[in-house]
């Protein structure tokens, strides 16, 4: 038996790899809300942090992992890949071994919540998904709502790849491609809603084949958007900009933009780097990793913070001096103040977007300000202790479906 895994992560070495691992009885065991899955799937816990075991054959564990790592290196959405276990005496051919992505939430749980809203922010997250990893020349060929997990981000939604078992990469995909990974997708969606909604987990009235195809219409428009040639007069170049800053409000960054020139014309192509423009802006000014939605609305309250700064001391505060403010005066004593036993309700960004939220109902109730130590209270007393602990969720009740692959 062989296990190579990447440092900063267990060994593994005391799980019982003798026994098939659909027979495992450990106390590492613990039961998580996933997806269907083909495979056999069981989840072990290390101190805080929960792995993912997925039984499966040596090529197949052996390359999902790299094109994981690969995708990882590259900043996209993915779960982390932590090693494959081969030729383990009771559990088949080898295991890959993933770690589970804190506060990630399957779409059966967040479906059986009956908001008819939230299947459109799935399905806007699961095209910027589809979107990022196209752009990066990645074929998944099985897009299906059981394999994304998706986090929130600021009211709205982040999907994650889950399974790259089908996954190729390669310089660019061909329009072919695009569009049969999009059929794929649409496929599964309606068969992933048929299933759920047969499980009695969604409680209002679905047309399965709409939603489904509502992720092409909107594929096709962000693709457009991302991709399209436009041509300029010279006059009107100021409409380039126009142009990068319409790329940059959805979330996107653009590398260089490739100008050729005819006559009295400008034709315009934007060559794309990956989604997180508005994150990476927030990581460079103060270290916090978060999303990219959670990004931008803390950005803002930052500007925010800025301009009032400067209106109660009368002097213009540098960018940088606001932000180090913001975040030793503002965000830090709210993630502070959250109790112990509550941490593990919602990531600290999302708290901090929910926190803004109530200090503006508070507000708009009372017709006046409100300060942000009375809405963290009146938050913490009333609203965070009913919002349900979502950093790992456990599995209760019945899946949506079929049980193989599941951990009951």
């Amino acid at each position: 038996m062989e296990i190579v895994t990447k440092q900063g992560h267990p060994a593994f070495l005391d799980l019982p790899w003798d026994v098939p691992l659909v027979e495992w009885e450990h106390p590492r065991l613990v039961k998580m809300a996933h997806g269907i899955s083909r495979h056999i799937v069981r989840f072990v816990r290390f101190d805080e942090r929960v792995y993912a075991l997925k039984a499966t054959s040596i090529a197949a564990a052996q390359s999902e992992y790299r094109v994981l790592r690969d995708m990882r290196d590259d900043h996209l959405p993915v779960v982390e890949p932590v090693g494959v276990v081969s030729d383990a005496p009771g559990t088949g051919d080898a295991v890959l071994i993933t770690r589970y992505l804190d506060f990630s939430l399957p779409y059966w749980y967040l479906l059986g919540r009956n908001d008819p809203v939230l299947a459109d922010r799935l399905m806007d997250a699961g095209v910027v998904l589809l979107v990022r990893l196209h752009l990066e020349g990645v074929f998944w060929g099985d897009c299906s709502l059981s394999n994304i997990l998706w986090r929130r981000d600021a009211g709205a939604m982040m999907a994650y790849l889950v399974d790259a078992e089908t996954t190729e990469r390669r310089p660019t995909i061909s329009d072919r491609m695009r569009a049969y990974d999009i059929d794929i997708a649409v496929e599964n969606i309606v068969g992933g809603l048929l299933e759920l909604e047969a499980s009695g987990r969604i409680g209002y009235e679905v047309d399965h084949v709409e939603i489904a195809e509502t992720l092409r219409t909107r594929y096709e428009a962000l693709w457009g958007e991302l991709t399209r040639v436009e041509e300029f007069d010279l006059d009107d170049s100021w409409r380039i900009e126009q142009r990068v800053r319409r790329i940059n409000d959805l979330g996107f960054d653009v590398e260089e933009l490739s100008i050729s020139r005819d006559g009295r014309t400008l034709s315009v192509k934007p060559v794309l780097i990956e989604e997180g423009h508005h994150s990476r802006e927030l990581r460079g000014r103060t270290g916090l990793e978060v999303q990219e939605n959670q990004a931008r609305r803390l950005l803002a309250d930052i500007d925010q913070h800025r301009a009032w700064l400067e209106r109660r001391e009368q002097v213009s505060i540098p960018r940088a001096v606001a932000t180090a403010r913001w975040l030793a005066d503002v965000y830090q004593p709210v993630v502070d103040a959250i109790p112990a036993d509550m941490r593990s309700h919602l990531e600290p960004p999302e708290l901090f977007h929910q926190l803004l939220e109530h200090r503006y109902l508070m507000a708009e109730r009372r017709g006046g300000e409100v300060r942000t130590t009375d809405a963290l209270a009146d938050y913490l007393a009333g609203v965070l202790p009913t919002a349900p602990e979502e950093r790992q969720l456990r599995f209760d009740g019945e899946p949506p479906a079929d049980t193989v692959g599941l951990d009951d």
